[in-house]
């Protein structure tokens, strides 16, 4: 199943992406690792273009560091 992505001019399979990022998400949970280095290179291999895809591991890593964020804010972590 192909879904475009208008900002990239590219189609790509729907679950390719969240195949790569399910395994990102495991990897860098596991390991405490950040997963902005390893989702850009896997999104390069699958020919986003370079530009799109530091800007989607940029976004991937605001959103990951605001979840942290309220988590400690949420239990009162100083």
């Amino acid at each position: 199943m192909g879904i475009y992505l208008p900002i990239a001019e590219i189609s790509v399979n729907v679950f390719v992406l969240l195949a790569m990022g399910a395994a990102v998400g495991f990897l860098s949970g596991m390991f405490g690792v950040g997963g902005g280095f390893l989702i850009t290179p896997l999104l390069i291999f699958y020919n986003i273009p370079p530009a799109i895809a530091v800007a989607t591991g940029a976004n991937q890593v605001i959103a990951s560091s605001f979840s942290g964020a309220l988590s400690h804010m949420k239990r009162s972590t100083p």
